[in-house]
């Protein structure tokens, strides 16, 4: 018997928006030209990504094509398709962080948090990603926390500290 899951996807996860929310945030661009990006980005701070039916209102909105809708928001990187955990944890894996240790920490994150690089928990708590570089290569290896540079780089206590802080928030 084989374990071969060529052609099969991780199921991804679904979330049922509200377009009429769509609809309100693209009220201030009515009339207006060459806001597709900043409708985009607005839409994204709503959900915390491009959800489809979204991309589809957009297009309707500014009598666009859904193609050139999705032509536009998968050239930037910072657009996301998919669903995107609360606490978004970056590992720099450029030439200086990569030759201190950052594959191991990457490594560990991955195991402690059951996901590959690329991937968001299935609770939609954490995101997991690797970058080229931040920029701080004299701190090497770099992680990055919800935009702020870690100083722990042990991922154990990485992910211990954002739990506890979540809990801290709920209470």
């Amino acid at each position: 018997m084989s374990n071969c899951v060529c052609g099969t996807k991780k199921e991804e996860k679904k979330i049922q928006i509200d377009v009429d929310d769509v609809h309100k945030l693209l009220k201030k661009y009515e009339g207006k030209t060459g806001v597709l990006v900043h409708a985009l980005q607005d839409v994204q701070e709503e959900f915390g990504f491009l959800p489809e039916e979204s991309l589809e209102v957009i297009a309707d909105e500014f009598d666009l094509s859904l193609a050139h809708v999705y032509g536009v928001a998968s050239f930037y990187a910072h657009f996301y398709f998919t669903p995107r955990g609360k606490n978004i944890i970056k590992v720099c894996t450029g030439t200086a962080c990569y030759v201190r240790g950052s594959k191991l920490i990457l490594e560990g994150l991955e195991e402690e948090l059951g996901i590959k690089a690329g991937e968001t928990t299935d609770d939609l708590e954490f995101t997991l990603e690797t970058v080229s570089c931040v920029g701080c290569c004299a701190l090497a290896p770099v992680v990055v926390v919800n935009e702020n540079v870690s100083k722990e780089r042990n991922p154990k206590k990485i992910i211990s500290a954002l739990k506890n802080k979540g809990e801290e928030n709920d209470e």
